[in-house]
């Protein structure tokens, strides 16, 4: 992310922006390596190749602020590995964790993973050491430490629907896991920060807070996700959770979220309603029925008709509900930045 790109993204979470038409989109592994035109496989294991990778988007999608910027992961394996998961790979399709907890009782034998030698955790930050000096020269810097939420590692390491029924059947137990995660999270966060002192934001996904409701979100959720977002005194506190969005809503300043990406499930004005003034909204247009399955006419007409029902533009950033998902065209992305602009 350049300097000026970072410095438009704080205008529109301050509400100072007076460019109402800032597009931004989260791009990871999902979108990256096809797009690209080469394995998932290759972009995993190769610096060279992720480097190139993202410095092609950059360069296709110069009007685009792409989220969080240069991002080193390894799927959905990333913090899993660092509590032992056996991680299973592919050639062209996403990585996947094996479950290390199978009962309650081996919650208690968890291992605190130790954030500088533990699973992929060092091969992602070495990676961007290596390519600093080469990411510094093309104009950007690495401006978020990201990390998966609490919830979401937990249904990693032991299953979702085990842990949604922890939450339920033994609230205790749920809250030893949720406080090793936390500890975990809130180090590895830290890690990244001294790691790259250039870092001014916390993204933090989990799409797990989507699943539960009002109480539980108040006793699992809030409390925790809060503390993984003041682990920094950061800038920008970017949340993702591209599942149901209206339970966490009314709780996001209280996080320590002022950017919220959601499902497009929930229209912006209603978000904006729940969320209050002072969040920043990015979103929503559907990325999979429309940003990737439609013809770049109908994204067209369809990233209109969503800025048009915005009630209000300041602390918007226009783009889909969620990650840029598998399958889109640049042919798509270019029509939906034709589509705010022409707005």
């Amino acid at each position: 992310m350049t300097n000026h790109q970072w410095e438009a993204l704080l205008s529109v979470v301050k509400g100072t922006n007076t460019n109402l038409k800032e597009i931004g989109f989260i791009i990871d592994s999902p979108w990256l390596p096809g797009w690209a035109g080469i394995s998932t496989l290759d972009y995993y294991s190769s610096d060279e190749i992720w480097l190139k990778t993202n410095l092609k988007a950059i360069d296709s999608f110069p009007e685009v602020i792409f989220l969080p910027g240069f991002w080193s992961e390894y799927g959905m394996c990333t913090e899993p590995s660092a509590f032992g998961a056996r991680s299973v790979w592919y050639e062209s399709n996403l990585p996947h964790a094996e479950r290390v907890i199978h009962s309650e009782e081996e919650i208690d034998r968890l291992p605190q993973p130790n954030v500088t030698c533990d699973g992929l955790l060092p091969f992602m930050i070495n990676r961007l050491r290596l390519l600093e000096p080469q990411i510094n020269e093309k104009g950007h810097q690495i401006k978020f430490a990201v990390t998966r939420g609490p919830l979401n590692i937990a249904t990693f390491l032991m299953g979702t629907s085990e842990f949604l029924l922890l939450l339920a059947m033994d609230p205790e137990k749920a809250h030893q896991l949720m406080e090793k995660i936390t500890r975990f999270i809130v180090e590895w966060v830290q890690y990244q920060k001294a790691c790259f002192p250039s870092i001014e934001g916390v993204l933090l996904l989990d799409d797990i807070v989507g699943f539960v409701g009002e109480e539980d979100c108040r006793e699992f959720v809030v409390p925790y996700v809060k503390r993984c977002f003041s682990a920094i005194d950061s800038k920008i506190g970017f949340f993702h959770n591209d599942a149901f969005g209206l339970t966490c809503a009314p709780f996001l300043r209280e996080m320590g979220v002022n950017l919220f990406n959601f499902a497009f499930d929930h229209p912006i004005s209603q978000i904006r309603e729940l969320a209050g003034p002072e969040v920043a909204l990015i979103g929503n247009l559907p990325p999979r029925d429309v940003l990737s399955a439609a013809t770049p006419a109908e994204v067209y007409s369809a990233t209109q008709t969503m800025m048009r029902e915005a009630p209000d533009h300041s602390r918007i950033i226009w783009s889909c509900g969620g990650g840029i998902p598998q399958n889109v065209s640049t042919e798509n992305l270019q029509s939906f930045v034709k589509a705010v602009i022409d707005y």
